[in-house]
């Protein structure tokens, strides 16, 4: 069943690849405000954050299909690209352009189902994202500076769905971690594409952007990740003492800890391990892949995950 499924002559197995579920999980930041904003246990907040992750998904697969369109025959010069469905041929663009319609259509009328705030953030998203994909892609700096007002968009979407307050710390620590990503991508594709020995006219700007100049902006923007989130870590205040449980072994300087800062040396190892796939693994140029296959790197976000759930929904000493 499943290898019929994956027959490349199926329409819909093409299509589900086109439409690359894997990149879904960047929309997870839409449940940053919902967990930070002490509100994953309001079932209202946690349903309106999964129909915005739905709604950024859908829209997310809008703007791929129609960026695909677009670059079709720089992408079926890429090592890579060249096997997705549009460029190799298996899906036609009509109908891609159909779904991705239909995809639009749907998540727009879904975002209104929440509130107007978030159709607006919806419609903010995709009109920047076409504007990317037609235009700004070309102009070094600013392509990535696209990716991270995309990411900013999300957690404000996340923000409105779930009723929450964000903090600006947290705002700066998302810029830095989305330019960490996207320079670091357009690095690995260098990477990638130099390793082949083929040319660069697979993204315009990917010429223009000299190693040296990759190197710099990833270093930049991996301190300036870990020193806004130290500072949204330290930022982050008890609003009651230790709980009883641990006061007897923890000294008095430690009354009202910070426990937040004990998940700054987890962010150093998740910038320093993702650093390493950059220029080392295969996976450099898909920064979801190498979160998914990439067991270290996973597992310093899933212990900084548990961390966070624990200081906020079991010692409850974290207020914003």
């Amino acid at each position: 069943m499943l290898k019929r499924f994956k027959n490349s002559n199926n329409m819909f197995y093409q299509l589900v690849r086109e439409v690359r579920p894997r990149q879904w999980i960047k929309n997870a930041i839409i449940f940053g405000p919902l967990v930070l904003g002490n509100k994953l246990f309001v079932f209202e907040s946690l349903f309106n954050c999964f129909v915005a992750f739905i709604v950024f998904s859908f829209a997310a697969s809008f703007v791929y299909i129609v960026n695909d369109v677009v670059d079709i025959e720089k992408d079926r010069k890429h090592p890579i690209k060249s096997n997705r469905p549009l460029a190799s041929g298996k899906l036609k663009i009509s109908t891609a352009l159909k779904a991705a319609i239909v995809f639009l259509t749907f998540a727009l009328v879904l975002s209104l189902k929440v509130n107007d705030f978030l159709f607006f953030l919806t419609l903010a998203y995709v009109l920047l994202q076409l504007s990317y994909s037609f235009y700004l892609k070309n102009f070094i700096i600013i392509d990535a500076l696209i990716v991270s007002l995309g990411f900013i968009i999300r957690v404000f979407a996340g923000g409105v769905a779930a009723s929450a307050s964000i903090s600006s710390w947290l705002i700066l620590s998302v810029i830095g971690l989305s330019l960490l990503l996207a320079f670091g991508k357009r690095r690995g594709e260098r990477t990638i594409l130099s390793s082949k020995q083929l040319s660069l006219d697979t993204r315009d700007t990917l010429k223009n952007y000299p190693d040296t100049l990759l190197d710099s902006m990833i270093s930049m923007s991996a301190a300036y990740a870990i020193i806004s989130y130290s500072l949204f870590a330290f930022q982050t205040s008890p609003d009651r003492p230790t709980p009883e449980l641990f006061k007897d072994f923890l000294p008095y300087t430690l009354s009202s800890p910070k426990w937040m800062m004990l998940t700054i040396p987890l962010v150093i190892y998740g910038v320093a391990r993702y650093l390493y796939v950059i220029y080392e693994s295969k996976n450099a140029e898909s920064p979801e892949r190498a979160l998914l296959q990439d067991k270290f790197l996973l597992g310093a976000i899933g212990i900084w995950g548990l961390m966070i759930l624990f200081f906020y929904y079991v010692l409850g000493t974290v207020n914003i």
